[in-house]
């Protein structure tokens, strides 16, 4: 360590003799004080109770977050197997008619793999709120409402599936 370096450290907070050019500079701003109409005024306070905008967020971090990029993940998946399974039921309804078509569908409901994007929306519901920080209604002490709904999304089975997609061909 060099020795203007240690002796910079060591006066660290130990008050110093005024000299001669402290006592100008001292000076100096006194006499800008006297001119000045803000001396004395209160500073007008900033606010900073403000959040970071998701697209101020994409600009800084270079990319989509952790939780839009599960989100959307969870869309695509979704999208996949409503794709497969519309396929899949005019597969069956070319083949079988009536209650033959209805057991069919319904043992074919409840065999659908939906392992990866349930394990994408369990992920999305345990680690949304911390990640996209989102605030608690200090009335009811859950997290707020996300467009008018929860935060959480239900995981896939073959209940969403007969609900989404019924054997008999109504909506």
């Amino acid at each position: 360590m060099e020795r203007r370096e240690r002796e910079a450290i060591l006066r660290q907070g130990v008050t110093r003799p005024e000299t001669p050019r402290d006592r100008r500079e001292r000076e100096a701003l006194a006499e800008d004080l006297q001119g000045n109409p803000l001396s004395g005024a209160p500073l007008r306070r900033r606010w900073r109770n403000f959040r970071p905008a998701a697209d101020a967020q994409l600009a800084a971090l270079g990319g989509p977050l952790a939780w839009m990029r599960r989100l959307r993940a969870i869309e695509l998946a979704i999208e996949l197997h409503e794709a497969q399974l519309a396929e899949a039921l005019e597969e069956l309804r070319l083949e079988y008619g009536g209650a033959d078509l209805v057991r069919r569908w319904r043992e074919l409901a409840k065999r659908w793999d939906f392992s990866e994007v349930n394990d994408l929306i369990e992920r999305h519901n345990r680690h949304y709120p911390t990640e996209s920080r989102l605030p608690m209604n200090p009335r009811t002490g859950d997290f707020v409402l996300v467009n008018g709904r929860p935060y959480t999304r239900e995981t896939l089975d073959a209940d969403w599936i007969l609900t989404r997609f019924p054997a008999d061909g109504q909506t």
